[in-house]
């Protein structure tokens, strides 16, 4: 140390508060100048800072980052933000015309057996034949049937003995009071009365009236009505009233194709009629409010990407199903690098029989057609009915358990490479375990590549994962994927017509899938700058 007594005392103030490390020289031009070991020249950083350094010089990487940044929070946190759940389903209501009623005009003989009585569907064809050969009685399986002419297109058959078997008649009695059965006495009499003309008759002791357009009364009560028209609802639970028949027929008669009714409550309806020329009948459609599935509805205020064809918010079903593409994709990587660190160390480091039975091994997984077995396997889950989340489950083991060979072959080189230096000859000096210098000292000098290798590697299992889901195979509803969600494109029309079905859900892979090769390629860069030279 220089003798400072002698220096003024401005430069005696300086070296008195400079840092102990420092110390000041005079330069042969009279200027200053620091050590060698003064903080304050050398600045050195720790490996991790050197590789992080580097890599955030990388641009191209750090906009990777970026975007994986992006869907990170996209998926995992607009999740929690999203007023709406994954598998919440929303409708809308609509008018749709749906069938109400048929029609149809009686122009064949109808019958209807007598009480206690037995007229069969044969014995009735033998009436239509006799019928039509102008005979008044015929001869069927022994017995003799006597027809009696009770008005136009209304007779009554009899046996030998003159009693009623039944009847066949062209115009229908149909009740004007919901539930309300007509007894076979009170039809055969009001069918009488209206083919002959007459306004009053009495049955069982009870006068009933009928006027001139087949409307049947009792006591001033309407009982029924006459026509030749025939109709009745789809619905069983649906009564048809008179009103809403007649008005029907006259629309029929008039040629409309549509008419409209008002109901007993006030309620104003349109209905529109088409004729089935095949079956000579008309349907009777009507516009029912109906709520459904708001399926493929465009992009609005309340779904800013519409909904898919179950009805659930698209936006929603791409956070979560960014969720488990994923995780999907980071568990496979993560049960494949430490199968392959684990048979890869091993191998590296006992070299040998060992090394060659592993490596034989590793060639075995390699020659198996991982993609034909993933889909036998996904096809005998659809056969058991596996449960959506257990299915989940056994792909990620099962693309990890298929994915291991590549990282146990890159990690045995590595360990090759790196257990005939000194430092793993000074570990085998000082006595230290097997599993220790292979996992405490080796292991860890591969750490580098290994990143870079599983950053590149989710990409690819993303992909993996949203072909297989896309077939049918991967992820089920009610679970997102980014592959189930375009799932929807199989179909040419949905391909066409709705884009937010299938574009976003495509760009978030291309994004995802890029940034991990970004990442992967930037982490490759920054832990070994000469691959850029």
């Amino acid at each position: 140390m220089k003798d400072n007594r002698n220096q003024p005392f401005n430069q005696q103030y300086e070296l008195k508060n400079a840092p102990p490390s420092a110390e000041l020289e005079n330069t042969p031009d009279g200027g200053e100048e620091y050590s060698l070991n003064d903080d304050r020249r050398v600045k050195v950083l720790s490996p991790g800072a050197m590789v992080a350094k580097r890599f955030f010089r990388n641009r191209i990487a750090v906009l990777g980052l970026v975007i994986l940044s992006f869907m990170f929070l996209f998926s995992f946190v607009g999740g929690l933000i999203m007023p709406y759940a994954e598998d919440q389903l929303f409708y809308r209501t609509e008018y749709q015309n749906k069938e109400y009623a048929g029609v149809v005009k009686n122009d064949e003989l109808r019958f209807e057996t007598a009480d206690g009585q037995s007229f069969d569907s044969a014995a009735q064809a033998y009436t239509v034949l006799a019928l039509q050969q102008n005979k008044d009685s015929f001869e069927f399986l022994g017995v003799e049937y006597k027809i009696v002419t009770e008005g136009e297109d209304l007779y009554r058959i009899t046996d030998a003995a003159g009693t009623t078997l039944g009847i066949a008649f062209k115009d229908v009695v149909a009740s004007s009071v919901e539930g309300q059965n007509i007894s076979f006495d009170l039809r055969l009499s009001a069918l009488k009365a209206s083919a002959n003309g007459d306004a009053s008759f009495t049955v069982d002791g009870v006068s009933y009236e009928l006027d001139e357009n087949g409307v049947l009364t009792s006591g001033g009560d309407e009982i029924a009505f006459i026509s030749r028209y025939v109709v009745n609802p789809i619905m069983s639970d649906v009564f048809l009233s008179r009103d809403f028949k007649e008005q029907l027929i006259v629309s029929l008669e008039e040629g409309h194709d549509a008419f409209k009714f008002t109901d007993a409550d006030g309620t104003e309806s349109e209905y529109k009629i088409n004729y089935r020329a095949d079956v000579k009948t008309w349907s009777v459609m009507k516009a029912t409010e109906t709520r459904t599935y708001d399926t493929y509805a465009s992009p609005n205020r309340k779904h800013w990407l519409g909904t898919d064809r179950n009805g659930m918010d698209m936006l929603t079903r791409l956070m979560y199903g960014g969720r488990v593409s994923l995780l999907i994709g980071f568990i496979v990587e993560l049960i494949a690098s430490v199968l392959g660190m684990i048979m890869g160390g091993v191998a590296g480091y006992f070299g040998k029989w060992v090394d060659n039975l592993i490596m034989r091994i590793v060639d075995i997984f390699y020659c198996i057609p991982s993609l034909p077995i993933i889909i036998i396997l996904g096809a005998a889950m659809d056969a058991l009915s596996v449960p959506p989340k257990l299915r989940m489950i056994y792909l990620m083991l099962i693309l990890g358990f298929l994915g291991w060979p590549s990282m146990a072959r890159l990690i045995r080189g590595q360990i090759l490479s790196l257990r005939e230096q000194e430092f793993m000859v000074a570990t085998e000096a000082g006595g230290i375990n097997v599993s220790r210098r292979i996992f405490k000292h080796l292991v860890p000098n591969v750490i580098p590549q290994m990143i870079v290798s599983v950053s590149m590697g989710i990409g690819s299992t993303i992909i993996t994962e949203a072909t297989l889901s896309f077939l049918g195979l991967g992820v089920k509803f009610p679970f997102a994927s980014w592959g189930n969600i375009i799932n929807d494109v199989n179909n040419t029309y949905v391909l066409t017509n709705f884009w937010f079905i299938w574009i976003p859900a495509g760009l978030l892979i291309l994004l995802t899938v890029l940034a991990f090769n970004l990442i992967g390629d930037g982490l490759r860069d920054a832990f070994d700058p000469k691959m850029k030279r």
